[in-house]
Parts: C-alpha cells; sequence; structure tokens
C-alpha cells in the first residue's frame, strides 16, 4: 500500500498554464513600508493584464483581516502570515495564473519559506531598495511616526531590521522611476517565459 494518500489529480498546473498560455510564477515584491511595493504591484498587474496575461494580487492588508485575521505581529505570526499567503499563492500558481505579492517580508529565511512553498522554479523576487529615511520621508499612514512615537514595537526599519536579499531577481534602489521598473519586471518576466515554453 502506498503511504503517499495525496490524491491524483487529472489536471496538472503545466496544462492548466497552458490553457492561459503563461508561465505561471510568483512574484513577491519586498522592501520596507513605503518602499513602493504596493504601487509597482499594482501597475505591474495593470501592464500585464493589458499584454493579455492572467494575473492575481496578493494584498497584504485585506490577508491581515480575512485569512490572517487573529495573527499578531510577533516574529511567528509574521512567518505564520506569509507561511499562509504562500499556500495561497501556490494554488493561484497551480491554476496557472500569475500571483504579485507586494509584503514586507523582512527576515530572509522567511522568504525562503515562500520560495519553497511556492517552488523555486515558479518564484521571482523583486526587492526594493529604498532607504528608511526615504521611505519615513513619504510614509502615507504614518506608521514610522508611530513607531518612533513607541506606539508601534517592533517596526521594520525602526526597532526591527530588514534583511536584504541575498539573490532577487531584479533590486530598484531610492526614487525609482515606476515606469521603468514595471517595464524591467515584466521584459524579465517574459524572457523567462520564453526559456520555458
Amino acid at each position: 500500500m502506498s503511504s503517499d494518500l495525496t490524491f491524483k489529480y487529472s489536471l496538472n498546473p503545466e496544462e492548466k498554464a497552458k490553457r492561459f498560455n503563461q508561465v505561471p510564477k510568483l512574484i513577491w515584491i519586498t522592501g520596507l513600508s513605503a518602499s513602493g511595493k504596493s504601487t509597482l504591484a499594482d501597475q505591474l498587474d495593470v501592464a500585464l493584464y493589458e499584454k493579455g496575461y492572467y494575473t492575481t494580487i496578493l494584498d497584504g492588508d485585506k490577508l491581515r483581516v480575512g485569512l490572517n485575521a487573529g495573527l499578531g505581529f510577533s516574529e511567528a505570526d509574521r512567518r505564520e502570515n506569509l507561511r499562509r499567503t504562500a499556500e495561497v499563492a501556490s494554488m493561484f500558481v497551480s491554476m496557472g495564473f500569475i500571483v504579485i505579492g507586494a509584503f514586507i517580508s523582512p527576515k530572509e529565511s522567511d522568504r525562503e519559506l515562500v520560495r519553497s512553498i511556492v517552488g523555486e522554479a515558479h518564484f521571482i523576487e523583486i526587492y526594493l531598495d529604498v532607504p528608511v529615511e526615504l521611505c519615513e520621508k513619504r510614509d502615507p499612514k504614518g506608521l514610522y511616526a508611530q513607531a518612533r512615537q513607541g506606539l508601534i514595537k517592533n517596526f521594520t526599519g525602526i526597532g526591527q531590521s530588514y534583511e536584504k536579499p541575498t539573490n532577487p531577481a531584479l533590486v530598484f534602489e531610492g526614487e525609482f522611476d515606476l515606469k521603468e521598473a514595471v517595464e524591467r519586471v515584466v521584459a524579465f518576466y517574459e524572457g523567462v517565459e520564453e526559456i520555458q515554453s
């Protein structure tokens, strides 16, 4: 008797992806709060959609009030938040989608966990290397000010360090040009797609 009790479905992710005529990927955008992750994710989603790709965005704020409600901001809770997010991303990838996730994900080990759940072949890491001073200056939610006042504990960039990715696919620094960044990510994705087709 086989020890593998997992049901074998008739259609595999590769066959589903052929229907969409695209290579399913998780594009994981990481960086400090207010580094431009959500803005880049949004414009990347628009650009890919306009080119005929099937995409979805995983929004950290929405997941926090839904699937990940009840999780706090301790190290263990943050890791669990990302683990659950990666499992959702993996489901979308298995359906053939391009998934865009914009998460601070400050620890390399947590990003590696996401990569391992989705699979190396399906993971593209984009790093927004924006200094904390610039993020704090343009912070739309006032989170840095709250962290400086002690109202938010263990805030990444103030009180908690951010571990830079060791080998991201693309890096955008400082006040990067959004349009150019979107074009570069799309070009990178299409280059990978061409190789894997």
